[in-house]
């Protein structure tokens, strides 16, 4: 371990970081929608110097055969060198596959839009949601970032018309049917303390992740987990509780920004 990581782990001993924050202390967020002009819909957000931006485009296409009467939602993310001297240009990796995953499921699972208002005809036509995920700066905690920046995104997006079998991205007035924002939450363990909204230097010493999506009735809707050591059941508890709490912190600033 190098003198730096030695320094982290002393701070963090004693319940602070290396940019003074307290262990369950965010860094500041901020949110800016509509920032691309040709995108349905779009966000780009920033905590501390993580900046990820996001963009919506939707068209028509046919239903999946067990769910003739919904609409689709595919969710990509491509991480490219700009961002971090970590990644590299070429097909999706799993770290770019498991962001996509991760933000995809929150939305999914916790039915963030309601997909049966994307039927345009059941089993023919239905409305496909495309959410493209672009980090700009890899500073940790892409994840909550990148999902911040879809459930914004989605509050953003207005949908295109459908007449006559054409789409017209000229016109767009009616807004996509979210019906919750779902936030999502990430801790790591290093030893035995446990810390929200790591940085990328925190990251690369952690022993495991955990990022926990909620819904506005404070329901847990999915967990994912991450690194190489499990987590005690008394502290995953715990993580949960506080994944709440922070929820609901997230979500106010969401709403004040779109």
């Amino acid at each position: 371990m190098n003198i730096q990581n030695r320094y982290m782990m002393d701070l963090i001993n004693k319940g602070t970081r290396l940019d003074n924050r307290g262990l369950d202390e965010y860094r500041k967020i901020t949110i800016k929608s509509g920032v691309i002009a040709q995108a349905e819909g779009s966000s780009m957000v920033s905590i501390g110097d993580t900046k990820v931006l996001v963009g919506i485009k939707m068209d028509v296409g046919e239903p999946f055969p067990d769910t003739p009467n919904e609409g689709i939602l595919i969710v990509n993310a491509e991480l490219y060198p700009m961002a971090s001297s970590s990644f590299e240009l070429g097909p999706p990796d799993e770290n770019s596959i498991e962001l996509a995953r991760i933000v995809d499921r929150g939305i999914r699972e916790g039915k963030a839009i309601d997909m049966e208002k994307l039927c345009i005809e059941e089993g023919e036509k239905v409305w496909i949601i495309f959410v493209d995920i672009q980090p700009i700066n890899h500073d940790g905690n892409l994840i909550d970032a990148s999902a911040m920046a879809a459930i914004s995104a989605l509050l953003n997006t207005k949908m295109p018309k459908y007449e006559d079998g054409s789409v017209i991205y000229e016109e767009k007035k009616k807004k996509l049917p979210v019906k919750d924002i779902i936030a999502m939450t990430t801790f790591i363990n290093i030893g035995d303390k446990v810390l929200v909204d790591p940085t990328i230097e925190e990251e690369n010493i952690m022993d495991s992740r955990v990022s926990i999506a909620t819904s506005q009735n404070g329901n847990i809707c999915a967990i994912q987990k991450g690194g190489m050591h499990g987590i005690k059941p008394g502290t995953i508890e715990k993580i949960f509780d506080k994944a709440v709490e922070r929820g609901e912190e997230i979500r106010k600033i969401i709403k004040s920004n779109v």
